[in-house]
């Protein structure tokens, strides 16, 4: 994940909220804007992404530009679905980017992809 001072500087990211372990921030794609959180307390960098405006779910392409915006290029981030038992859903129409830090995410070979 990026720096919080990165984060912080990408274009077009308004209301920005630099906390302990993290910051929080809108980010419009010109039609909706965006809440963003990113983390990286507990070995894991986390983002949620959630529409500030509108009950609408955030697009893929709109999940690769906050993806753009907190993450290298070259890293590898995943969204779960979480085993039933498991499955927690506090605000709907959220999705999140994870990564485990200093682990590596095993990706399938590109032929598959």
């Amino acid at each position: 994940m990026k720096s919080i001072n990165e984060i912080s500087k990408q274009p077009r990211l308004n209301n920005i909220v630099i906390g302990k372990d993290g910051l929080s921030f809108v980010w419009s794609d010109g039609k909706w804007n965006y809440a963003v959180i990113a983390s990286n307390g507990m070995g894991w960098d986390h983002v949620s992404v959630s529409c500030h405006n509108k009950r609408i779910t955030p697009s893929w392409d709109v999940m690769c530009r906050i993806k753009d915006i907190c993450f290298e290029q070259d890293e590898v981030v995943v969204q779960f679905h979480p085993k039933n038992s498991e499955y927690v859903n506090i605000k709907n129409n959220c999705l999140h980017l994870w990564k485990p830090q200093n682990v590596e995410i095993l990706t399938p070979p590109i032929i598959l992809v």
